[in-house]
């Protein structure tokens, strides 16, 4: 699941696929910015076909987090 959103995450910022770590910050350490994270969030929808809880995905703050909660709803 991490290497998946890894790829996602390299086509909405300007990061390198081996700078992206489990513990990387989606706004602080990768540069998100809130409507970048929601585009995403609709991608990976899209891509995993699951449905993501908007409360729930605004509790996210890393990847490594990121990758829990899409196994636990996938």
């Amino acid at each position: 699941m991490f290497d998946k959103l890894a790829d996602i995450i390299v086509n909405y910022v300007e990061v390198n696929r081996e700078d992206i770590k489990p513990e990387s910050r989606f706004m602080e350490d990768l540069g998100f910015t809130s409507f970048d994270f929601m585009s995403m969030l609709g991608e990976i929808e899209d891509e995993l076909d699951v449905e993501i809880n908007q409360e729930e995905a605004a509790n996210i703050r890393t990847v490594q987090e990121a990758v829990e909660y899409l196994e636990k709803i996938s």
